[in-house]
């Protein structure tokens, strides 16, 4: 009996190491790669333009990312870089991407625009300059009688921080043609350096209209016998009180608009947290996320999420009456309306990562796998009724694991831009989407 149980614990072990070998190999980010596909958008034979009245001093084959990370940083100079390990003081700078060796202009706008490309055009990440850096946490305290108080130094450093990096977003937003900031938060064992390579070649197909940026966690770490994913999601978990902080500050920047905040995979836990926490700051000050953070869109891209867990995140404030409006708790309160705030889900059954996640921690589904046959009529119903919420499905694979297929597929990636780059709803004009239940359509396959 006990070899016997020996046996089925090695059996155990072996399948658990499989698993997360999977979702190392699976969710893993390169430090290069090509340029994704050109979305469906813009080719055909009614293509939309890709980049129009771009200024002529915009039109080189570069672009330049803002990062801010809690990642540790090695090096200096040309030679920095960040690591998978964690920093307790958050560091924020410039990190430009490349696309392609040595081309010029006309030919890079070219081959965006086409469905088969000539040229191949790969992207690499240049050497990265920090600007700025927030005080170490936890912050130093006096204790007197009274009671604690922060360090004025302390506190002066950190509005010194903030005011840069206030000051480097609002540089950004004069010369950009949308004051908009679309900021996007990756996901496990991804690379700083393959962050900022897949928000540089989303920027480029939104028409180098916004401020992009990246919000990069200490991902990629290798402890632990699951190939570093408990750890990257414990890092996941450590880094959403510095995106609390960065969308905050980012909300307060004079001259923005709106921002717009994409997560993948990992990420999508940490925007889910950090949202969950800006939302009920915006409830006890009568307000909303939009009327007080100035979000848009959020879309989340194959959430590595369990759906009970985004749940209890998403509807945080409405499953809250204690929670207090204002000076104190109003179970009847109405929350002021959010024009413009929009959640949408793009989830895909054939997500080969996300379900070998869900066999890993024996979750009934991840919200990146869910479907409408998951839930009842009323369930459907309830979710159609908020009329923020879209949930997008994608079926086939696009990529080996099927779990990159916002940057893989061309449909995918034209259906993220005409959200966010026209507000287009789904299926209008411009956005075609096959309608399934409620708030669940469907990316049409290719034909």
């Amino acid at each position: 009996m006990a070899q016997g149980r020996a046996v089925l614990s090695f059996a155990g072990a072996l399948r658990t190491g499989i698993l997360a070998a999977v979702l190392a190999i699976a969710l893993a980010g390169c430090a290069t790669h090509p340029l994704m596909p050109t979305p469906v958008l813009y080719t055909g034979t009614n293509p939309r333009p890709l980049f129009v009245g771009l200024p002529v001093d915009e039109r080189r084959p570069q672009l330049d990312v803002l990062y801010i990370t809690d990642r540790a940083a090695e090096g200096a100079g040309d030679a920095l870089h960040y690591t998978a390990e964690r920093s307790r003081s958050m560091a924020f700078g410039s990190a430009r991407v490349e696309f392609g060796a040595d081309v010029g202009w006309d030919l890079l706008a070219r081959e965006s625009s086409t469905a088969e490309r000539t040229t191949p055009l790969e992207l690499t990440l240049k050497p990265t300059t920090e600007i700025g850096r927030f005080p170490a946490i936890p912050y130093e305290v006096a204790v007197g009688p009274d009671g604690v108080t922060r360090l004025p130094a302390t506190v002066a450093a950190y509005e010194k921080a903030k005011q840069q990096l206030q000051a480097e977003i609002a540089r950004r937003l004069a010369v950009a043609r949308r004051k908009e900031v679309v900021l996007f938060v990756h996901g496990y064992h991804a690379s700083f350096e393959s962050a900022a390579l897949t928000m540089g070649e989303l920027c480029h197909f939104l028409g180098r209209d916004f401020v992009c940026g990246i919000f990069s966690w200490p991902a990629g770490g290798q402890r632990g016998a699951d190939f570093g994913y408990d750890v990257d999601r414990e890092s996941s978990e450590y880094a959403a009180e510095d995106l609390v902080k960065t969308i905050r500050i980012i909300a307060g920047t004079p001259g923005l608009q709106r921002i717009h905040l994409l997560a993948h995979s990992r990420g999508s836990d940490t925007l889910a947290t950090a949202l969950a926490e800006l939302s009920a700051e915006a409830y006890m000050l009568r307000s909303s996320p939009t009327g007080e953070f100035h979000i848009g869109n959020v879309i989340l891209i194959a959430p590595d999420i369990d759906g009970d867990v985004a749940l209890t995140k998403i509807f945080k404030v409405f499953s809250d009456p204690d929670l207090p409006f204002g000076g104190r708790p109003d179970p009847g309160a109405v929350i002021p309306p959010s024009p413009g705030f929009n959640v949408t889900l793009y989830v895909s059954p054939d997500d080969k990562a996300l379900e070998a996640a869900s066999n890993l921690f024996g979750s009934i589904a991840r919200l990146g796998r869910i479907d409408p046959t998951m839930l009842t009529p009323a369930q459907i119903e309830e979710i159609a009724k908020l009329r923020v919420v879209d949930i997008i499905q994608v079926s086939g694979t696009s990529d080996f694991f099927g779990h990159s297929y916002f940057t893989s597929s061309p449909r995918a990636s034209a259906d993220i831009i005409a959200l966010l780059r026209y507000g287009l709803r789904p299926n209008e004009p411009g956005r075609p989407l096959e309608h399934i239940a409620g708030a669940f359509w469907r990316v049409p396959a290719q034909r």
